[in-house]
């Protein structure tokens, strides 16, 4: 098999954000997830964008009833958060990264 036709390994985490366009709360929760992806899950993630005033159909059939919501694809089982995201150890339990931080120290 030539290295063409090796297929890519798909990240272990998968995310899809739906926003209401440029809102400040939309705007805050992908500036969150973006930072919280980098930070604990670097080159192994995708992160998809979804503004539903675009877009209303996706947002129908997802069920989403609130923005900006964030879905966790990948990996299963499906995960789902409401909020600007900025209860960063909330965020990191729901989403199940919070085992990838490192332990805090005793002072």
């Amino acid at each position: 098999m030539s290295p063409a036709t090796i297929p890519a390994e798909e990240p272990a985490y998968e995310f899809y954000l739906y926003v209401t366009g440029a809102t400040p709360n939309s705007t805050r929760a992908l500036r969150n997830i973006k930072e919280i992806c980098e930070v604990h899950l670097q080159g192994q993630y995708i992160l998809k964008i979804v503004d539903i005033y675009q877009e209303p159909q996706v947002a129908q059939q997802e069920q989403i009833i609130a923005s900006p919501t964030l879905i966790r694809r990948r990996p299963l089982p499906q995960r789902r958060l409401v909020g600007d995201l900025s209860n960063r150890a909330t965020v990191l339990a729901v989403l199940g990264i919070d085992h990838l931080l490192p332990p805090a120290s005793v002072s």
